[in-house]
């Protein structure tokens, strides 16, 4: 199926790698390949989404502002002090001993391969969830739906569109702007043949 790709769907979808690797995300997941159209996509694809409001800087921001709320919110630090735990202190202790940046700069640690080498990693493969795979599929699915002999940005783009998941509901303006969408993307695909 991938052969049927553009190079500049193809490289979306590459891109969503370095997107959900820069993101510091364990998989790459719908809104990575939005990420990636948002990168590489075609021009017009890229254009039609800015008018929506919607680029590249703009989808990162929320994505990486998502990722940077509390771990442990005021109801799990009352149940850790419940059991003499201080998460303040902790935290305090933490930056204490190895500065104040200590959690910005945490690294996840590399998994470890059967032969000891590193394997997966900061810059292994990851991995696209079931809902990403789905959408790579919906794709090929909405270019035979039209007739077209290549799977562009734009089926992509449709595939996304069809069956989101939470956070890109939200990152593309809720349901509405989804349904306004779509033939919006449909008319761009239409000039491009």
């Amino acid at each position: 199926m991938f052969e049927r790709f553009t190079k500049t769907a193809r490289m979306a979808i590459v891109l969503a790698q370095e997107d959900a690797r820069e993101l510091r995300s364990p998989n790459i997941e719908i809104e990575h390949v939005l990420l990636g159209l948002l990168s590489q996509g075609e021009d017009d694809l890229k254009a039609l989404l800015a008018e929506e409001g919607i680029t590249h800087a703009g989808v990162m921001r929320a994505l990486a502002a998502q990722g940077k709320g509390e771990p442990l919110g005021e109801e799990d630090a009352a149940a850790l002090r419940s059991i003499g735990i201080d998460l303040d202190a902790v935290r305090e202790t933490l930056e204490a001993n190895f500065g104040e940046d200590v959690f910005d700069r945490a690294v996840p640690q590399e998994r470890r391969g059967p032969f000891g080498r590193g394997r997966g990693g900061n810059f292994g493969h990851i991995p696209f969830t079931r809902e990403a795979k789905k959408v790579l599929e919906l794709s090929l699915r909405e270019a035979l739906a039209r007739k077209d002999k290549t799977i562009e940005a734009g089926h992509v783009l449709l595939a996304i569109l069809r069956a989101p998941n939470q956070t890109t509901v939200r990152l593309l303006g809720g349901s509405e702007s989804i349904d306004g969408l779509r033939p919006k993307v449909l008319a761009l695909l239409d000039r491009a043949a």
